[in-house]
């Protein structure tokens, strides 16, 4: 259930005209990421011919390439070659409460000063 406290009146409102043209300008974006997004499965499936007269796809040709910068020493190649597989290292985040003694004792540790605070 909504916290009342934290709602809060729009203060720009839309006129039923600003409302539909907002809409109508979404629908046409919307369609025109739809287009390019089928245009690209397209060209990934169909078949190409590489310079050794081999048939492959377009998704096989555009991981070739990725691959062989990446044994270039491509950073971005081989950073997406390693999301791709699902081997992206994980980060963690730990939330703890922790006592101001702590952290002004370990800031103190880091920034090396004698002082006490």
């Amino acid at each position: 259930m909504a916290n009342e406290q934290n709602l809060h009146p729009s203060e720009y409102k839309l006129s039923q005209e600003e409302a539909k043209k907002g809409g109508i300008a979404s629908g046409e974006t919307r369609r025109r990421k739809r287009d390019l997004r089928l245009a690209l499965e397209m060209l990934l499936e169909k078949d190409f011919t590489d310079k050794n007269g081999k048939s492959i796809t377009g998704t096989e040709a555009i991981t070739s390439e990725l691959f062989k910068q990446a044994m270039k020493g491509n950073v971005k190649a081989f950073e997406t070659i390693r999301a791709t597989v699902g081997q992206d290292p994980v980060q963690k985040v730990m939330i703890a409460e922790v006592d101001q003694a702590v952290i002004d004792e370990v800031e103190q540790a880091v920034l090396g000063n004698d002082e006490e605070v």
